[in-house]
């Protein structure tokens, strides 16, 4: 049975989410504090994390560093009710897979959950591109390493954001909309649901990749349509 664990402090909540999500057949384990919730996270088996970023003895922020720290690509999606750009950026930074903002619905709670698990379960599993390296401008990229250099010197991408950085690279210049990223990164069925991440990942990139992020040279918009990179 898929495990789902819930770190959340207010107990209305945390109790009303564990009751969706074994309605619709997960294993739900629930934690109140930091340091229970890390450690219920670390538990052999747990398939996803739901985790709120305002919690007593460790905030969510250094659950998520302490969490890819040790190695865990266990997906996580943050429930956050700091809708502030410079909150989103952190989780990303600090190892998120995702967030929803507070107050949200249950179905599009279930999209993302549902969307992160597909992903969990497919990682290790895909092909291996046929190209292995890529470049544009100073930037050099490995896909079957993982790792990025700009002008020699290493650039630290999270998980996601080196996934999305392909997906425009096997593009060779073409457009790519939001929703074709967020199912072919995220793996979300139902593109309708509004949600920036895509956005708040690409003002990422650009900011570690590109020379001017206010004017970027390769990571490019192309309006009413998504994006593309620009070799």
């Amino acid at each position: 049975m898929t495990r789902v664990v819930i770190i959340e402090d207010n107990p209305d909540l945390a109790v009303g989410l564990r009751r969706t999500l074994e309605f619709e057949g997960y294993d739900v384990a629930l934690a109140e504090t930091g340091l229970r919730g890390l450690d219920e996270a670390r538990t052999p088996g747990t398939d996803l994390v739901l985790l709120d970023l305002m919690l007593p003895e460790m905030d969510g922020f250094k659950i998520l560093r302490e969490l890819r720290r040790g190695g865990s690509r266990v997906p996580v999606l943050v429930l956050t009710a700091r809708s502030d750009e410079s909150d989103v950026v952190m989780c990303f930074d600090s190892g998120a897979d995702d967030y929803v903002t507070k107050p949200f619905s249950t179905v599009e709670l279930l999209a993302r959950v549902r969307a992160l698990l597909r992903r969990g379960a497919s990682d290790g599993n895909g092909s291996v591109p046929t190209q292995r390296h890529f470049a544009f401008g100073d930037v050099q990229v490995d896909a079957e390493s993982r790792t990025v250099e700009r002008g020699g010197v290493p650039v630290q991408l999270t998980p996601k954001e080196f996934d999305l950085l392909l997906a425009l690279l096997r593009r060779e210049g073409a457009v790519a909309s939001r929703a074709d990223l967020l199912e072919e990164v995220w793996q979300y069925a139902n593109t309708d649901i509004l949600t920036r991440t895509v956005d708040m990942h690409m003002a990422e990139l650009r900011r570690k990749l590109e020379g001017d992020a206010s004017n970027p040279a390769h990571l490019l918009t192309v309006r009413k349509a998504g994006y593309r990179l620009q070799p």
